[in-house]
């Protein structure tokens, strides 16, 4: 089912040798040259870097000129941050000195009125006279964790953090800021960024591109913040052959939203219900919250797929098994009634107040959470497990490293609440490299995304008999 070839167009925006910075200058506050100083200092880049300016004038040690011509040696990618009027003067530029990957960062187009279209059309014509494929306008640009390649305008040193760790979740955002907000929540959690483009307005390389070229590096899991679908169809055939779990937040669900997106980023208005039976039909799991695009793809690389809604909850707190098991019904997922001879084996484990779902234990040993554990993993009965207990001694957070290893033993997953604050949450999951998650709500919907990309990953190797494989 996967999708066989990768468009080697698009190598050359993550991986390129060679870059020149259209609109960088030693001017105030100017954008460019924050690009400029990304590629010298934060990363730093290994292969050659020019800036195209009014003065030809130098910047951040990389050398200057005043035409994109006038660069003696071969560009593999252009990164253009001027005014718009101009950028179609430079996309030409960049076609006649045979670079065939150009990132517009600059805004100003499609999304800005008439005389933003006029800018886009010329914009057009130059891609297609000269065969150029274009990320933007109006975006961020680019981030590879892998090449140690970005060229994001405004990229700071903190979060230049991100490339001391890699890892497999690679984003298509239509905003530059939701990108930044992922990058800094994830330098709080155990899964990192392998790729971010930022689309922007995607007059050119659009999501369903992306998904298809992600298909086939180290990408685990692809997952997009989007305004507007131009292209549904195309998007939904890319959809269906790639294995990989594919997850998605789309803003404009109410008419106001629309609104608000389309003068972000030029496109059309899209029908909210059309859209998520469409994402049901491809295999796109739907996002609830824009936090869902940074917590929830741990769940995919970090645990087993949840192959049943049958959960078995076990806590060291008996109020948080009953808020839980209404959270699961609420959900959708199966608040099992556990079998005779599991609830035996759960009776012969001292200190376990209540044997039924959810099980519930007082202050105990390290040994009688991983007995539980195994019991519950190995019971037929139990597809999954959501465990809440609050790190009151040291050793819970061993027994829990000792968990996620049973998962992989017995092919379930297992999400992770721990009630204590936030912070106490974040400071464990950054130290030990633990799958928590921020609370039972979010541990909870981790459980239905998993069981989601299951279905969907059956759906899509057996369109025709996925249903009757799940757990009952």
């Amino acid at each position: 089912m996967n999708v066989k070839l990768k468009d080697p167009s698009l190598d050359k925006f993550f991986n390129p040798s060679s870059v020149a910075v259209i609109g960088a200058s030693n001017a105030p506050f100017n954008l460019g040259a924050t690009i400029c100083n990304c590629l010298k200092e934060y990363i730093p880049f290994s292969g050659s870097v020019y800036v195209v300016n009014r003065k030809g004038e130098s910047v951040h040690g990389w050398p200057g000129y005043t035409s994109v011509l006038d660069i003696p040696n071969q560009i593999e990618l252009g990164v253009i941050i001027t005014p718009a009027a101009v950028v179609p003067h430079f996309m030409r530029e960049c076609g006649q000195k045979g670079i065939r990957n150009v990132v517009i960062e600059s805004a100003g187009f499609s999304e800005q009125g008439e005389d933003g279209k006029r800018l886009q059309r010329e914009i057009d014509d130059a891609v297609r006279t000269y065969g150029i494929r274009v990320l933007g306008p109006n975006c961020l640009g680019v981030l590879d964790n892998h090449s140690h390649f970005c060229c994001f305008y405004g990229a700071y040193k903190e979060i230049m953090d991100v490339f001391k760790k890699p890892g497999g979740v690679s984003y298509i955002v239509q905003s530059g800021g939701v990108g930044v907000v992922i990058i800094e929540s994830l330098m709080d959690d155990v899964e990192g960024v392998n790729k971010m483009v930022s689309i922007g307005n995607k007059s050119d390389v659009d999501e369903a591109d992306l998904i298809e070229y992600f298909n086939q590096d180290a990408t685990r899991v692809i997952a997009m913040y989007l305004e507007n679908i131009a292209h549904g169809e195309k998007l939904m055939k890319v959809a269906r052959r790639v294995s990989k779990p594919i997850l998605v937040f789309k803003s404009g669900r109410t008419d106001e939203g629309t609104a608000a997106a389309l003068s972000h980023t030029a496109g059309m208005a899209n029908n909210d219900a059309v859209f998520d039976s469409a994402c049901r039909q491809a295999g796109i799991i739907r996002l609830k919250s824009i936090s869902e695009i940074h917590s929830m793809p741990k769940m995919l690389t970090e645990m087993p797929l949840l192959r049943g809604k049958r959960i078995a909850a076990f806590t060291n707190s008996g109020a948080f098994g009953s808020i839980s098991a209404d959270l699961m019904v609420e959900a959708g997922l199966k608040m099992l009634r556990l079998a005779p001879e599991t609830r035996e084996r759960l009776r012969k484990v001292g200190g376990v107040f209540n044997v039924n779902n959810p099980v519930d234990i007082g202050p105990a040993p390290p040994q009688v959470y991983l007995d539980i554990f195994r019991i519950l993993l190995s019971a037929e009965e139990v597809d999954g497990l959501l465990l809440m207990s609050s790190i009151w001694r040291e050793f819970v957070i061993d027994v829990m490293k000792e968990l996620v290893k049973m998962c992989r033993e017995y092919d379930k997953p297992a999400a992770i609440y721990t009630p204590n604050s936030v912070g106490r949450i974040i400071s464990v999951r950054r130290e030990f490299r633990l799958p928590l998650f921020d609370s039972m709500e979010e541990a909870v919907r981790a459980l239905v995304v998993s069981h989601e990309h299951y279905r969907y990953q059956l759906k899509k190797e057996n369109p025709y008999g996925a249903d009757h494989k799940e757990s009952a």
